[in-house]
């Protein structure tokens, strides 16, 4: 015995204007009145790493990641993980933690600094305007996503990228805290 298929009660027609549409907004609906800041994110290196246990080796990913607003801001995340996207994740939400502030005058660093991390070593220098971004791999990221347009670098010792980044990372650091001491006095 076949069923005969129930008629389906036709809906009334319904029409939203947006005049009902912006009184049905809530504070929820609109956007904060503060912009949230856009940070670039970049990978700079993911490795394979292997642990050692008892019944073999272990395989993970390590992944290196800045993060920066290109108007003063930068951080780094290096965090491992089973897979990348994962290890890319939790990098990312590290570096965010992890932002410092960076002294732009200019478009440059107020002053010369070298600074060491581990073996690995890092000379910043101002440059004129129009000068551009003279620098090696790991310093041209942090001085892009920083928001510096002019500057000069060398690094010396280690060719580890991490230290490297963290070496730069803390020159200009310490720039920052030299030049809030020299303001506040």
């Amino acid at each position: 015995m076949i069923k005969k298929p129930k008629a389906i009660p036709s809906l009334p027609e319904v029409k939203i204007t947006k005049k009902d549409f912006k009184a049905k907004e809530t504070k929820s609906n609109k956007p904060s009145e503060k912009k949230a800041e856009e940070f670039v994110e970049e990978v700079v290196q993911i490795d394979r790493v292997t642990r050692v246990v008892a019944g073999g080796k272990r395989m993970r990913f390590r992944a290196t990641v800045l993060v920066g607003n290109k108007n003063g801001k930068v951080g780094l995340g290096v965090e491992k993980a089973n897979d990348v996207v994962s290890a890319v994740q939790k990098a990312v939400r590290q570096a965010k933690n992890n932002l410092i502030n960076v002294p732009i005058k200019n478009e440059t660093i107020p002053a010369e600094i070298l600074e060491t991390y581990d073996s690995a070593k890092v000379l910043l220098k101002p440059a004129a305007l129009g000068t551009g971004i003279i620098a090696g791999g790991p310093v041209r990221m942090v001085a892009e996503l920083s928001g510096i347009k002019n500057i000069i670098s060398k690094i010396l010792g280690s060719d580890n990228k991490i230290n490297n980044l963290k070496a730069v990372l803390a020159a200009l650091n310490k720039l920052a805290l030299q030049n809030d001491f020299k303001e506040k006095k």
